[in-house]
């Protein structure tokens, strides 16, 4: 997810091509292993588990797929993820962090490396970049499940920093402290988001014209593609319209 929002919504709203939702399939499965493996496999006693299973069914995958990789945390004991961040810059000095979730740190910094390195980036040391965002708790929720001035309501009154409602979902940010807290008070009127998380949420954005903008993208989707790569957050300035548009080209 680049610019931390604008890139979450259209990733799970644009409707990729079978190989694309394939692999966002593969991911979320991932996520929902790893969550079920560190915690409950309730999803009602595990918040992790529970927002990777809204997620899932906020890009379709299937219930079937849902409780495989729930049940594969089990089959697969031996296997352990870990949660990796990676800072650095990629085209036009864009800051980037990414968040990966591997079996296999050496092979997943290799390529990330690659990555950044053919695109004329580079990885960064630790703290690189991150002064450059705050993280911050993120929901996303469907507009259709709820209106604008309704959620604006729920929001504040739950506690939220901030709520606001784009053309393809609204948006609650609340501090990482009471993420929680305004979660679990939100899903009592309404159980499934599209997403919903901690997030690197840049404190400034780079504009930069249609045609730079383009290529970061282009270098922001081939990251995103890495099997290893769960998130990617990125201090661009773009809009929903021209997001589309070049995702769309």
């Amino acid at each position: 997810m680049a610019g931390h929002s604008h890139w979450a919504g259209i990733k799970h709203k644009k409707g990729r091509a079978d190989k694309q939702r394939s692999k966002i399939f593969s991911k979320l499965s991932k996520e929902i292993t790893v969550a079920a493996k560190l915690g409950s496999k309730d999803p009602s006693m595990n918040s992790r588990l529970r927002s990777a299973i809204q997620s899932a069914r906020s890009s379709n995958m299937p219930k079937e797929n849902i409780e495989r990789a729930i049940n594969k945390s089990e089959i697969n004991k031996n296997i352990n993820y870990n949660t990796l961040f990676y800072e650095g810059f990629g085209p036009e000095k864009v800051a980037i962090i990414v968040e990966a979730l591997t079996d296999n740190k050496n092979r997943t910094v290799t390529n990330i490396r690659k990555i950044f390195q053919k695109f004329g980036g580079n990885l960064g040391e630790s703290g690189a970049v991150a002064h450059q965002f705050n993280q911050r708790g993120i929901i996303r929720i469907d507009k259709k499940k709820i209106s604008d001035n309704d959620i604006l309501e729920l929001a504040i009154n739950n506690g939220a920093e901030d709520c606001s409602s784009e053309n393809l979902y609204h948006e609650i940010i609340t501090t990482k402290e009471n993420f929680n807290k305004v979660k679990l008070n939100i899903e009592k009127k309404i159980k499934d988001f599209i997403s919903s998380g901690i997030e690197w949420m840049p404190i400034n954005k780079v504009l930069l014209n249609e045609e730079k903008t383009k290529s970061v993208l282009n270098f922001l989707t081939i990251l995103e593609d890495d099997d290893d790569v769960q998130h990617v957050y990125a201090n661009l300035k773009i809009d929903n319209a021209k997001l589309q548009k070049a995702l769309t080209a």
